[in-house]
């Protein structure tokens, strides 16, 4: 299933981008970034099946497990993008949270836009490596 992250403006050369890197470079399923301007542009036409992931502060604040979960079961049931948006300054349109498979909050906290996205990287790292049951994920579980 390709993991494909669509954000406003550019990340430009900043320490959040370089976490944004290390993330892609460790995320061994298909990844795909795509930067749209300020106000206006168009993501790409997606691949389908599709899932749309708003990044939106009314959404469900879930936990690593659970969003590795779902992803899981998306990946089960042949969906072929998990489309993850972050919206410009003012959030996503009423329209938009509708239309959406899935509204994630990153906490009641607001984040800037550029940290959102370095955040996103490292829990879809974290959420595919739930998945491939590798170490990096460590729960508070300790039996």
């Amino acid at each position: 299933m390709l993991l494909h992250i669509v954000a406003r403006g550019k990340i430009g050369r900043s320490p959040e981008a370089e976490l944004v890197a290390r993330y892609e470079k460790r995320i061994t399923w298909p990844l795909k970034l795509t930067e749209l301007p300020e106000t206006g542009g168009k993501a790409p036409e997606p691949v389908t099946p599709l899932r749309t992931v708003l990044l939106d502060e009314r959404g469900k604040q879930l936990s690593s497990e659970e969003l590795a979960a779902i992803f899981g079961r998306w990946r089960d049931d042949g969906v072929r993008e998990a489309r993850f948006v972050l919206g410009a300054a003012d959030g996503h349109s009423e329209a938009e949270r509708r239309g959406a498979d899935l509204l994630l909050a990153m906490g009641a906290m607001t984040w800037p836009h550029l940290l959102a996205r370095a955040m996103l990287a490292e829990q879809l790292y974290r959420a595919t490596t739930i998945l491939a049951g590798h170490p990096y994920h460590r729960s508070g579980d300790t039996r």
